[in-house]
């Protein structure tokens, strides 16, 4: 009796570790911490996505549903179809419980910057709604404001990058002309002595 218990025992520990009992995740997984799994965010892009998602998730529940999706996609004036929310929700539910967690949210991110999302498909809309401005903070000019200021950001930061190249060729040239006029002084200096020496005899 004692074999068949701690048999059974060991059988289920092996079904929890491997997420197959229940359809039981392993305690591991559980665990999820944004700043180790999406390391190709910065802390401040994943607190402001934290931001987005806890504003849509009105029931507090760390999870937005169907409801709560579609509440969204109307505050950032892309409403979507009842088949639209629900493919939009399949596409990142990857535990199939019909919500969105907040790991899963930030797929979309991920999804996004990889190219795997279609141009026309609703969580294409959120990306560039979420990660551009938020039109309902900002207000119409507001928004003109930022795209503005990003246009002068991106312009700003080519001439930067120009100016660096400018620099660093600069550098080279005078490196090389330095070294040139190091080998032309050791040439004379060479000469001198050699004319001093042959007096000398």
């Amino acid at each position: 009796m004692a074999t068949d218990e701690l048999s059974k025992k060991l059988e289920r520990r092996c079904n929890i570790n491997e997420g197959v009992e229940e359809g039981s995740l392993s305690p591991q997984s559980t665990v999820f911490n944004p700043y180790t799994e999406f390391k190709e965010f910065s802390r401040k892009q994943i607190q402001d996505f934290q931001k987005t998602f806890k504003k849509y998730d009105t029931s507090g529940d760390k999870f937005i549903d169907f409801e709560e999706l579609k509440y969204m996609m109307e505050q950032l004036k892309a409403p979507q179809t009842h088949l639209s929310l629900k493919g939009m929700i399949k596409e990142v539910d990857e535990d199939h419980d019909g919500k969105i967690s907040f790991r899963e949210f930030l797929l979309i991110f991920r999804k996004a910057a990889a190219g795997e999302l279609e141009e026309d498909s609703g969580l294409c809309e959120l990306y560039r709604n979420v990660s551009e401005i938020d039109v309902d903070k900002e207000g119409v000019k507001g928004a003109k404001n930022f795209f503005t200021a990003k246009i002068e950001a991106q312009t700003a930061g080519k001439k930067f990058e120009e100016e660096i190249k400018e620099e660093q060729e600069q550098r080279k040239k005078e490196a090389a002309e330095a070294k040139v006029r190091k080998a032309e002084f050791k040439n004379k200096a060479n000469f001198f002595k050699e004319q001093a020496e042959a007096q000398k005899s």
